[in-house]
């Protein structure tokens, strides 16, 4: 009997710690089952986006209202148009909302026909977009595949290294003397890497400095066979019809460039996202097999087209940003500053102290700079260029923020 009850107690035991045994191999398996129901996104994107992140383009005024509880805040850290749309452009644009509930005519039609007639080019050359960034993004998509170089400048606009990484190729990057691009040692490095793509921002962006006719002349006959050259124009219209550079001739003699311009800086339409591309009429069709379909809306068209009925105001525009910079300028100067000459609405300046304390000092006053820092220059500054009052204001209280920081036992002086 107490044999009988020995065994089946060790019976018993066997079969509690079989069933131990499966119930840890059924959790096993559920964990298992729960690990492999959740994505592990790194895994499965494409390599090149792994480690690079987001492009910032600095702090946003809504952040900086929030973090110091402001109730305005003056956005000179952009390069928008702080002259805002010209006169009448925004009466159009609420009339033409009527039509917001269907989808805008899918070859822009109507821009690009008075875009043609007031650059003087053809119709079948211009390529609107989602403003320069949503071209920018068309352009690689067409010309880069992963491994490919190509060649940016530094300093220059920094989402061209950005979105060309993205798309896996390799960036060579090309720093100038004293800030500015030099077009040989540009070319010589297209040489060296075989580039795709050049890009190209003129007049540039953070410095405001512009090419010599000549010296572009020269750089498009030294460019490999192969290489395209993206000229970005953003800030062209700043210039005087007469003094730029005629990268149209050069699109229309079949040269190897592709100009990008926008209606965010002089026609002060940042906000609705309107830029365009000029290219070969035998590039735009394989431009527009990568390019968002009805990516410009009812409200940027109807912009676009009430601004080029308005293009008469421009050069009224172009003198009162002209005017603006040299009262900027000429304040920053009387404050032992030496901004550089610029030819776009904005000043980029040396602080000769730490740029991004100024900045926040500014923030806290509601002034937003843009720090260099942000785009590989420390110790300077980007201030863009507005009304005169705004100007005045700006000027001293930079000249302020950064007597503090220099101030000695300021936890930021260098």
């Amino acid at each position: 009997m107490i044999s009988s009850e020995r065994n089946y107690c060790e019976a018993s035991d066997v079969c509690q710690g079989a069933l131990a045994d499966r119930r840890n191999a059924d959790e096993q398996a559920r964990r298992l089952r729960a690990a492999r129901a959740v994505t592990h996104w790194r895994s499965v994107i494409r390599k090149p986006l792994v480690d690079l992140g987001p492009y910032v383009p600095g702090s946003s005024a809504e952040d900086v209202r929030r973090r110091h509880g402001l109730s305005e805040v003056a956005r000179l850290n952009w390069n928008e148009g702080l002259f805002g749309p010209l006169p009448g452009v925004l009466e159009e644009v609420a009339t033409g909302l009527k039509d917001a509930w269907a989808y805008p005519d899918r070859t822009y039609g109507e821009l690009r026909e008075r875009l043609a007639t007031w650059l003087g080019t053809d119709v079948d050359q211009i390529l609107p977009g989602h403003g320069i960034q949503a071209l920018l993004l068309t352009l690689v998509a067409a010309f880069v595949e992963p491994g490919d170089r190509v060649v940016v400048p530094h300093p220059t606009y920094g989402l061209y290294a950005q979105a060309c990484r993205a798309a896996g190729a390799r960036v060579e990057r090309v720093a100038g003397p004293d800030l500015a691009l030099d077009l040989d040692l540009i070319a010589a490095a297209a040489h060296e890497s075989d580039a795709r793509l050049v890009f190209v921002c003129d007049p540039n962006n953070p410095t405001g400095l512009r090419l010599g006719a000549a010296e572009w002349a020269a750089f498009l006959d030294a460019l490999p066979d192969g290489c395209v050259v993206v000229a970005d124009e953003a800030y062209a219209d700043y210039v005087a019809p007469g003094e730029r550079i005629d990268r149209l001739a050069d699109v229309a003699a079949g040269r190897p460039v592709v100009v990008l311009r926008t209606f965010s800086k002089i026609f002060g339409l940042a906000g609705l996202r309107l830029g365009y591309a000029v290219a070969d009429r035998a590039l735009t069709p394989y431009l527009n097999s990568v390019q968002v379909p009805f990516n410009v809306n009812h409200a940027a068209l109807a912009a676009g087209c009430a601004s080029l009925t308005r293009v008469h105001l421009v050069d009224d525009r172009r003198e009162a940003t002209r005017d603006a910079r040299r009262l900027l300028a000429g304040r920053l100067a009387a404050g032992g500053l030496r901004p550089l000459p610029s030819d776009a609405n904005f000043l980029l300046t040396p602080l000769g102290t730490d740029d991004v304390a100024v900045a926040e000092a500014l923030a806290h006053r509601g002034l937003l700079v843009r720090p260099g820092s942000e785009f590989g220059l420390p110790g300077h500054a980007r201030i863009t260029v507005g009304p005169p009052e705004l100007m005045e204001r700006a000027a001293d209280e930079l000249l302020q923020a950064r007597a503090s920081v220099r101030a000695p036992g300021s936890r930021s002086a260098i």
